[in-house]
């Protein structure tokens, strides 16, 4: 029988050739072995309760419903009549009534629809407006876009958080002439109401600008 003579050398560079082979080996498992995606069990990490569901152009119907916040479980346990879908359908119709109130100076359907603390901050908007020798006309260039953000309830007091998103052409007319303007607006509003009122209707208690 014939041996092989082996140099140290040679000895070394198996070895690490074996070891290279290995640290390969155990990469490639961690990744096949790996879970790929997002699984079920991992939505609860998601914070799910705050993610809506995309809407598509105007007029485009959802397939599935949006994912609501955590806090309308809280507040259809005080107030089971709590309908998320009829609430978005009022607050739309809401929105779309104090906007163009405030650009015509509807100080009946403000004071009706809004807060002491916000029909108070529309009363100054309107008195600059006019003290201006300014008019305003507001439309819809298309539906505005409803999304349930956030709702809770504090003590007696309901409240829920809605995002707007719509597309406006504003017509204003001083001294100076008549200008057109086309926006597009993005706006926090929360509505407020008693739990424990027999009044079904929800009072704007607060504006704030949201992303577009």
């Amino acid at each position: 029988m014939t041996f092989i003579a082996v140099s140290p050398l040679q000895v070394v560079e198996l070895l690490l050739a074996a070891a290279f082979a290995a640290v390969v080996l155990f990469q490639l498992y961690s990744v096949l072995g790996r879970r790929m995606g997002r699984q079920p069990q991992d939505a609860s990490k998601l914070g799910l309760a705050k993610v809506l569901t995309p809407r598509g152009p105007a007029g485009a119907t959802d397939t599935a419903a949006p994912i609501q916040p955590t806090g309308v479980g809280a507040l259809k346990a005080r107030d089971p009549s709590f309908d998320p879908q009829r609430f978005l359908s009022g607050a739309r119709t809401a929105y779309e009534q104090i906007v163009k109130a405030y650009a015509a100076g509807d100080r009946g359907v403000l004071k009706g629809l809004t807060s002491s603390t916000v029909f108070g901050a529309f009363e100054r908007g309107l008195a600059q407006r006019e003290a201006a020798a300014r008019t305003e006309q507001v439309e819809f260039l298309q539906p505005p876009r409803a999304d349930l953000d956030d709702a809770s309830v504090n003590g007696e007091t309901a409240r829920v958080r809605v995002r707007f998103l719509s597309e406006l052409r504003s017509r204003t007319k001083d001294a100076a002439g008549e200008a057109v303007d086309d926006r597009r607006t993005a706006e926090f509003w929360t509505f407020e109401r008693l739990v424990t009122s027999r009044d079904p209707n929800w009072t704007l208690a607060r504006v704030e600008a949201a992303e577009a």
